[in-house]
Parts: structure tokens; sequence; C-alpha cells
């Protein structure tokens, strides 16, 4: 009978073990065997990874004097954690995402840095804490690259039109007094799907209805939320930080205008299921927006049947040799060279302003100094240069309604595609869970 590619890769895993343990049947001990607890693709997620993991998310949550929800719940919690991130990373080591060693020493460099530290220091005092430097080194390697895989199939491709932010303002002006408040909120979930049986509706709101009697009774919201909730920062107490109004949906908007700082809210329900609000405080909104503006220019190789990704950035690895150590001037490099609209004017972007570009572009220029070049750069349009001339600081608070509401609505669609395609991505993936199962 014909196996998919995971199952038969489960059978050799079994195999194997089953080999090993014949192997070791004459000697006088036998090492217990490490479990699988989840199979995803061609992979598997070990007891172990899984038991470390919970160790590292307990001693955060102790560190934040979140009490632990009880065992099984955490186990499933991290597990599905460990699920998303390893179908997340078998896709960008598919589609060719990589981080070389340059570029994570760098980070690993920065990171001691913000701990005072020097990178052997910083190294001795991970391992007097009994964390493997050769482990933390892929953490962070792992951590780059979920973050750059998410701005490549997700971020990158958001896209905020001058009719949404018409829609956007329209709406806020609609709601006058609500507009100028901030709200501080935490949230449950509890996942429902909206054309659910009743009785599989009924079992799910007698949950909810379980979390709020809890927190009715003294329990925190943030121990309520580690043991209840099915959103994605359920372990981090459920916090959503600060939102404006315009950010909260209209169904959390009115349960919070008429709550206090401290109130919990009752059992709201949405298409995605059932919900708990907490408001932890509320402060109006109306302060002047100041922004930082950076001036750059750029040189742009689009990409096409004609210039390969390996072509572009070869082609500009050249022409930046020439501008840092060949004297080139970069207007007259950006005339010659730049495939974008500014290569007229030298390259020049003007003054931007925080959200103006694309994220991978924003990224790499907000790490330059004034009169640095950077290394060839990513984005969907090809492969940049940037210079940045210099920076200010810049009032837009008559700006502030648009630049904000472009803000706004990219992050919130940036959130809402991210958990679409994470689902897809899970939906397409093979994935058994285990964690049941006594070998």
């Amino acid at each position: 009978m014909y196996l998919p590619r995971a199952k038969q890769f489960l059978n050799f895993v079994f195999l194997a073990i089953a080999l090993v343990v014949s192997n070791q049947a004459t000697s006088k001990e036998v090492e217990k065997v490490d479990r699988i607890v989840a199979v995803v693709d061609q992979a598997v997620i070990t007891e172990k990874e899984l038991q470390d993991k919970i160790n590292v998310v307990s001693a955060q949550l102790e560190k934040k004097g979140v009490a632990l929800p009880p065992q099984d719940v955490l186990q499933k919690q991290i597990l599905e954690r460990l699920i998303n991130d390893r179908l997340q990373l078998q896709y960008a080591a598919q589609t060719g995402l990589r981080v070389d060693d340059i570029q994570l020493d760098k980070t690993i460099e920065r990171i001691a840095e913000q701990n005072k530290m020097d990178v052997p220091e910083f190294r001795k005092t991970l391992e007097e804490q009994g964390i493997p430097f050769a482990t933390f080194r892929e953490d962070i390697r792992n951590e780059i690259l979920l973050a750059r895989l998410r701005e490549r199939e997700v971020d990158n491709r958001i896209n905020v039109t001058e009719a949404e932010i018409d829609n956007f303002l329209i709406t806020q002006a609609s709601r006058q007094d609500e507009d100028q408040d901030e709200y501080e909120v935490s949230h449950i979930l509890i996942q429902a799907p909206e054309e659910g049986s009743p009785e599989e509706l009924q079992k799910l709101r007698a949950k909810a209805e379980q979390a709020l009697k809890q927190i009715q009774g003294g329990a925190s919201f943030s121990e309520v939320s580690a043991s209840f909730s099915d959103a994605p920062n359920a372990l981090e107490g459920g916090s959503l930080g600060w939102k404006t109004s315009t950010q909260l949906p209209a169904l959390f908007l009115d349960a919070l205008k008429s709550m206090k700082p401290g109130d919990v809210s009752p059992i709201l329900r949405s298409p995605n299921g059932f919900h708990i609000l907490k408001l932890t405080n509320r402060r109006g909104g109306s302060s002047p927006l100041v922004v930082e503006q950076t001036h750059a220019r750029h040189i742009l190789i689009k990409l096409n049947e004609i210039t390969s990704e390996d072509e572009a950035k070869r082609k500009l690895e050249t022409i930046r040799e020439r501008l840092v150590n060949g004297g080139a001037d970069f207007p007259e490099m950006a005339r010659q060279y730049s495939e974008d609209g500014t290569a007229a004017n030298g390259g020049d972007l003007g003054w931007v302003n925080p959200g103006d570009t694309v994220p991978a572009f924003e990224k790499a220029m907000n790490a330059l100094k004034p009169g640095e070049i950077s290394e060839p750069v990513r984005s969907p349009f090809g492969f940049h240069l940037i210079q940045v001339l210099e920076r200010r600081k810049q009032d837009m608070t008559k700006e502030a309604a648009r630049l904000k509401a472009r803000q706004e609505i990219r992050a919130r669609k940036s959130e809402e595609a991210y958990q679409d395609w994470v689902r897809e991505l899970r939906d397409r993936a093979y994935v058994e869970l285990r964690l049941e199962d006594k070998y």
C-alpha cells in the first residue's frame, strides 16, 4: 500500500529505533530512547526538544510572575508553537532562505553589546546558566530566519491604498469621542467555528464561562489566559498592549468604552470564537506626533529574465566597492546604473517617513549611520544600495492622521495575513501528534 513520504519517514525512524534497542538488548542496561511527540512532514519533534522548550518558557513566565498553567495545557501550547516554527523553518530551507555565519555573528555581537559584554564574556555567562553556546547560536539563527520569512512572505506583500486610508479616516471621524482614547487591553480567545454544531459551540462557550468564572473568583487574568486561551500570546498573559480605538474591532470597542481600568468584560462572540477582555489602563491620545525622518538615496538593480539575483548582487557589490574605495560619486553611479525612477535625480528619495518604504528597505536604512552605504539589500523590487545622508526630528502633527492610518492599517493587515499564511502552511503539511503515545 502507498504511504505518504512523512509516514514512510516515520516508519524508517521507528525501524531505526527498533534496531538500536535490539543491538543494545544484550547489554546490562538499555538506555531510554527519546520518544517522538510529533511528526512534521519529514522531520520529528522529540520529547527532549519539547521539554527543553517548556523549561525555557516556564523560566520566563516565572520571572514575570505569571503562574504556570497545568502541565498538559503547557505541553500542548508549546508543542503547537514548535510545530508552527518547524514548518516555517522547513519552508525557509526549501525556498533557499539562509542566514550565513557572518550575519549571525554580527547579530550575536549586538546582543552581547546590549548586555554590556563582549562575545567571550557573553558566551561564558550563557554557559554558566546552563545554555550551550552552540544551541544559543542556532536559536538566534532560527529567530532571524523566521523574521525574514515573515517579512518576505507576508509583510513585503502588504499594500495600503489611498482609498483604504480615506475609508479609515472616515470611520475614525465617526468615532469622535473614542478617537482620542487609547486602551491597554488583555485578551482571552476560545476559538470556535462560525458554522459549528450547537453541541460544539455550547461546549466551547462553557469553556469560556469557566475561564470567566475563575477570573471573577480572583484568579489572575494572565494565569487564566495561559490555561485557557487559544490566542498566539496566551502564554504571555494575552496582552495586546496599547491600542487606539481605530485599531480595535467594533465588538471590542463597544465593550471597552463603558469599562474602567481593572474591569473584565462579559463573554463576547465573534466569527472567530468567544472573547474575554480586561481593560488594564486607558489614556487620551491627542499628543503631537514627532517622527524621525531620513534623507536617503539609493541605486536599484531590478531582477528579470536577463538579470538573476546573483548577477544583480555582484553588480551592486562592484558599484559599492567603487563608491567606498574608489572615490566614485553616488549620484553619478545612480544616474548611470539605477533602474529606478529616481535615477535622474541621483537616486535621491528625499525625506522618508517611517512606513514610506517596504520593511526590508526601511530596516536596512535605519541601521545605517549618515554617510554610510549599505551592502546590497533585497526587496520585492530587486537589489538596492542605500546611503543615508542625514536624519531629523519632524513635527508631523498635521500629517499625522494619514501617516498613523497607514501604519495602523499595515499592522492590522500584516497580522491577519501572517496568521492566515501560517494556517495555510499547516493545512498543506503532514502533521501527526503523538504527545499521548507511550512507547
